[in-house]
């Protein structure tokens, strides 16, 4: 079979690569720069001009959406809002644009999408793929995020599969070396009252989890998260126990970090406790449920 990955170069995208290629399949990746390899085929994306290599969409069986504006890194101007939102939205009104042009169509697509769809701080509510969108900037991302997905499901006629994701836990990127950087040099505490929810995902299960999805009878939304969510405090603190390092700083006051990252606080200041019941019934398993075991497989 024959991949597409758009943000094929990200922590995800790499790894699934390398996973697709060792199963056999070949594999393309839509990114901004031209690259020349011997195993991966490496196609133009030009978001600024609204272009595509119209190459890249030969003989497709399965498309993996994963690109976007990275959410944390830079502060939520009303620029950088719509670059957030456009980056996740038009490279699927391209491809679709370009996928009919050429009368062909994918077997299936599979798309990154988040929790965040739900809210910042849903307190102690479980939640189920079936529970409401929020109404803040992050679940008006994912809401337009799916909602491009499920137009280039209809245009096409092809299967699709949304993947909600939590936290992704992985030392090279993601939130996690931001989250040990102050555990390791002997400043890790809790956020406000150390309450709130963390649903999470070791990003081998979640690299598993695309592949799988395009293999399996999956369609619609999962949410991609192990089954056991922790409170902020608990992931500290279990953090802490796996680096060995000691936890004695009081808690960071939910106002110090609404200062330092204004409305980007919501990321870190609220939680969510969201259920994986679907995608486990649907006969996924992985391969670490306890944070502990996460954690551990990480820093070994």
């Amino acid at each position: 079979m024959r991949y597409l990955i758009t943000g094929g170069t990200g922590l995800v995208g790499k790894e699934l690569a390398s996973l697709l290629l060792e199963k056999g399949h070949e594999v393309a990746i839509l990114t901004r720069s031209t690259k020349v390899d011997d195993i991966v085929d490496y196609f133009l994306l030009d978001l600024r001009n609204g272009t595509i290599d119209s190459k890249a969409v030969e003989n497709v069986d399965y498309l993996i959406h994963l690109v976007g504006a990275g959410i944390v890194e830079e502060k939520w101007t009303d620029k950088r809002k719509k670059d957030i939102i456009d980056s996740r939205v038009n490279p699927l009104k391209l491809l679709s644009k370009v996928f009919k042009q050429k009368g062909i169509s994918p077997k299936k697509i599979i798309s990154a999408s988040a929790i965040g769809y739900y809210g910042f701080d849903t307190k102690d509510l479980e939640l189920t793929e079936e529970s409401s969108a929020s109404k803040d900037y992050i679940s008006e991302v994912v809401v337009k995020w799916e909602s491009a997905v499920d137009d280039f499901s209809e245009e096409l006629r092809c299967e699709s599969v949304k993947l909600r994701i939590g936290i992704v836990l992985s030392k090279e990127g993601g939130a996690l070396p931001q989250l040990a950087l102050p555990v390791k040099m002997g400043f890790g505490s809790a956020i406000s009252d150390g309450s709130q929810w963390i649903s999470w995902i070791h990003f081998k299960d979640l690299v598993n989890l695309f592949y799988v999805a395009s293999v399996e009878n999956y369609k619609g939304v999962f949410n991609a998260v192990a089954s056991s969510p922790v409170s902020n405090k608990d992931f500290v603190n279990t953090l802490a126990k796996t680096l060995k390092r000691p936890v004695w700083a009081p808690n960071v006051p939910k106002f110090v970090l609404q200062l330092l990252l204004g409305e980007r606080s919501q990321l870190v200041v609220g939680g969510n406790l969201v259920s994986n019941k679907k995608i486990i019934k649907a006969g996924f398993k992985f391969q670490f449920d306890t944070l502990e075991a996460a954690l551990k497989d990480i820093y070994s």
